[in-house]
């Protein structure tokens, strides 16, 4: 356990952003495997558009690099143009 104010205070302040980052990349994973199963291209814009804003929120909140950032969304933009 942590001895001073300042480390107890960085517990809880790691443990939020650990939460927050855990749900901003289950978010991103899920939306990333949506898009290779729909069938439907208004269903998978919507998708689509969705995945860019979450990738692009990550990229701002160093979440994750910004290069990967655009690797993921060129990726998922081959994906939805092949949808038929």
């Amino acid at each position: 356990m942590p001895q001073h104010k300042s480390c107890e205070k960085r517990v809880r302040t790691n443990a939020k952003a650990n939460l927050r980052n855990r749900i901003m990349n289950s978010r991103i994973r899920t939306l990333s495997k949506k898009i290779g199963e729909t069938d439907s291209k208004e269903e998978g814009k919507k998708v689509l558009l969705e995945l860019l804003a979450s990738l692009d929120k990550a990229a701002k909140k160093n979440l994750m690099h910004k290069n990967q950032v655009a690797r993921r969304k060129s990726r998922a933009q081959r994906i939805f143009n092949a949808i038929g």
